[in-house]
C-alpha cells in the first residue's frame, strides 16, 4: 500500500516536472519558427501537455487496464474544461474576444463521436487510424489559418537558444514517460487493493496527475495577459487527447471503451465541451465568478464518479 502510494506520489511529481519542461521547450521551438499565439497554444502546447495523458494511456493499455485508459481520457478533458479553466480564472480572468470557436466545435464534435463509438461499443484499430489521421488534417488546416485576431505576439522573454528549448523538450518526454510508468502501475494496485474500479481511478487520480501541466501552462499564460495561449492550451489539450492519445490507445489496444462511461461521465465531457464552445463563441471574458462555478461542477463530479 506505501509502496502503491509512494508510486503515484512520484509519478505525478516526474509528470508535473516533465510536463513544465516540455512546455518551455515546445514554446521556445515554436517562437523559433514563427507560430502565433494562438496556433502555438491550440497545436505546440496543446500536443506538449498532452504527452502526460498519452504515456498514461498507453502504458495502460499496454497493461491491460483499458478502464484507465479511457478513464484518463474523459477524466483528462473533464479536468481542462472545469477545473484548469476554473483554476486559472481565479489566479488572473481570461479575455476570451471569440479566440478559438472553430476549434472548440471540433472537439464538441469529436467528444460526441466517441461517446456513440461507447454506446455502440466500437473497436477497431482502423478506429483508432481514423481518429489519427481526422487529428493530422486539423493540424494542417490549423497551421494554414491566419490568427484569429491581431493581437502581436510578445518577446518579452528574449530570443530562445534552439539547444536548450530541444534539451527541456527530450528531457521533459523523459520524465513524463518515467512517470507515467510510476502513476499507472501504482493506480492499478491502489485500485485493486480498495476495490475501486480502474476507470474510477483514470477518471480521478490519474486524470488530475496528467492534467498538471495543462493547470501550469494555462495559468502561466493567464498571468502574463496571453488569452489566446490560455484558452487555445485548454481547447488543443481537449482535441489531442481525444483524438491522439484515444486514437493510439484504440490502435495499439483495439478494445471496446469501458461502457460504464456511457450514462454519465460521457454527457458530463460533452456537457463541458459545449460550455467551453458557448464561452468561446459568446463570452468576452472568463472572470473569478464563473471560475468558482467551473471548480465547483468540478467538485461536484469527482464525488460522484465514488458515489456511484
Amino acid at each position: 500500500m506505501i509502496l502503491s502510494i509512494l508510486a503515484v506520489l512520484g509519478g505525478l511529481v516526474a509528470l508535473a516536472l516533465g510536463g513544465e519542461l516540455l512546455v518551455r521547450g515546445a514554446v521556445g521551438i515554436s517562437r523559433m519558427l514563427g507560430i502565433s499565439p494562438l496556433v502555438t497554444g491550440l497545436v505546440v502546447v496543446g500536443a506538449a501537455t498532452s504527452m502526460p495523458e498519452l504515456v498514461a494511456s498507453v502504458q495502460a493499455a499496454m497493461l491491460g487496464a483499458p478502464g484507465i485508459a479511457w478513464g484518463n481520457i474523459v477524466g483528462s478533458n473533464i479536468a481542462n474544461s472545469l477545473l484548469i479553466l476554473g483554476a486559472a480564472a481565479l489566479i488572473a480572468p481570461i479575455a476570451l474576444r471569440g479566440v478559438g470557436k472553430r476549434d472548440a466545435l471540433i472537439g464538441l464534435v469529436a467528444a460526441l463521436f466517441l461517446w456513440l463509438a461507447t454506446y455502440a461499443q466500437w473497436a477497431s484499430p482502423v478506429l483508432g487510424m481514423a481518429l489519427l489521421a481526422a487529428l493530422m488534417v486539423y493540424i494542417v488546416w490549423r497551421l494554414r489559418q491566419l490568427p484569429e485576431t491581431d493581437d502581436e505576439d510578445d518577446h518579452d522573454e528574449g530570443s530562445p537558444v534552439w539547444w536548450l528549448a530541444l534539451l527541456q523538450f527530450g528531457g521533459g518526454l523523459a520524465a513524463l514517460v518515467g512517470g507515467g510508468d510510476l502513476l499507472v502501475n501504482g493506480a492499478i494496485e491502489l485500485a485493486q487493493m480498495a476495490g475501486v474500479s480502474q476507470t474510477a481511478i483514470g477518471l480521478t487520480i490519474v486524470a488530475i496527475g496528467t492534467s498538471l501541466p495543462e493547470l501550469a501552462a494555462t495559468a502561466a499564460a493567464a498571468l502574463r495577459g496571453r488569452s489566446e495561449l490560455a484558452i487555445g492550451n485548454v481547447v488543443g489539450s481537449n482535441l489531442f487527447n481525444l483524438l491522439l492519445i484515444g486514437g493510439v490507445t484504440m490502435t495499439i489496444a483495439p478494445q471496446p471503451i469501458p461502457f460504464e462511461l456511457v450514462d454519465i461521465e460521457w454527457p458530463v465531457l460533452v456537457a463541458s465541451a459545449l460550455l467551453v464552445l458557448g464561452l468561446c463563441r459568446y463570452a468576452r471574458r472568463l472572470g473569478r465568478g464563473l471560475g468558482v462555478l467551473l471548480l465547483a461542477a468540478f467538485a461536484a463530479n469527482t464525488g460522484l464518479v465514488f458515489a456511484l
